[in-house]
């Protein structure tokens, strides 16, 4: 076969040309950082970087979701908190009204009483970002509207005692709200009885220890059944919440995590090794000088190289 000059030239410039597109992509990757810059470089590691993309934007928005959880949970623990201080305080007031105390003492006994009463209604109707927490699935509607009236009637029976849960992982939801009508409803009613009879002026101590049930148990202290086991469920209503909270906070670790692994996948795929990088481009850079000064001594002169 005849080699000539012409088909020596165009082999070089096919050569030369290559190189420069080769040191071209090199410094595409050491300038934008990244092993390809169009989906048609790498179009395997192109549809991986969107999987990856997915994964950690359902990550990113289960941790904001989780964060909800948390302003949610924290706030009836503080509620229920406060709704148990509140009971305590009651306990005292009671035993003191039981005692021999005279009417005025028993009327400021009384007009405390109403205040925690009023508090304890205005705990009922916690609320986080707008949301009433204790509401069930109206969280539009608070518990009560007044001070004195019953329940708000918007509330429904069946929607006040459902759960709004919100997903925090892959076929994961956590229930975020804690229904707390039939708990402050049995709390309005017993602060409710509890002021009637302190209201009555001609009531002994006996009959309101009576009346409200109230028993001094040796090796046990004052107990008050009604009070007792409604503040037992408000302790155990705060120790569901802080089982929840506990959860959230394992959920929010196990994301962490995720979200650590999946970034250290897209970096693996997309980013430039930049040592390996700047080493193939020196590498380039040097054989791309030898093919130039090999093809200057495979180009013949021409007449245009004697006009000077």
């Amino acid at each position: 076969m005849r080699v000539t000059q012409s088909m020596l030239s165009s082999n070089m410039l096919r050569n030369l040309n290559n190189s420069y597109g080769k040191m071209s992509n090199y410094q595409d990757m050491l300038t934008s950082g990244r092993k390809f810059t169009k989906p048609s470089e790498d179009p395997v590691a192109a549809v991986m970087g969107m999987g990856y993309r997915v994964d950690l934007g359902k990550t990113e928005q289960y941790q904001r979701n989780l964060s909800t959880a948390n302003s949610w949970l924290d706030s009836t623990d503080e509620a229920l908190d406060q709704a148990s201080s509140a009971l305590k305080r009651v306990k005292e007031l009671i035993v003191q009204a039981a005692n021999d105390t005279n009417g005025t003492e028993r009327q400021k006994i009384n007009a405390e009483m109403k205040q925690i009463k009023e508090h304890l209604r205005d705990i009922s109707n916690t609320q986080v970002a707008g949301n009433y927490i204790f509401s069930g699935t109206h969280v539009n509607e608070p518990l009560y509207t007044d001070k004195i009236g019953p329940q708000n009637p918007a509330v429904t029976t069946l929607g006040k005692e459902k759960t709004v849960e919100i997903d925090v992982f892959d076929g994961i939801r956590m229930s975020i709200n804690t229904p707390g009508a039939e708990l402050f409803g049995e709390l309005d009613d017993f602060m409710a009885h509890v002021t009637t009879i302190l209201d009555d002026d001609t009531k002994t101590s006996d009959e309101i220890s009576e009346a409200l049930g109230l028993q001094v148990i040796d090796g046990a202290g004052t107990t008050i059944p009604a009070l007792d086991s409604v503040h037992e469920k408000t302790l155990k209503m705060q120790a569901d919440v802080g089982a929840r909270q506990n959860r959230v906070e394992l959920m929010e670790n196990r994301l962490g995590i995720g979200e650590g692994n999946i970034i250290k996948q897209m970096s693996l795929n997309e980013d430039t090794e930049y040592p390996a990088t700047i080493t193939n481009m020196v590498t380039q850079s040097s054989i791309h000088q030898a093919a130039l000064s090999v093809g200057a001594k495979i180009i013949q002169q021409t007449l245009v190289d004697f006009i000077r």
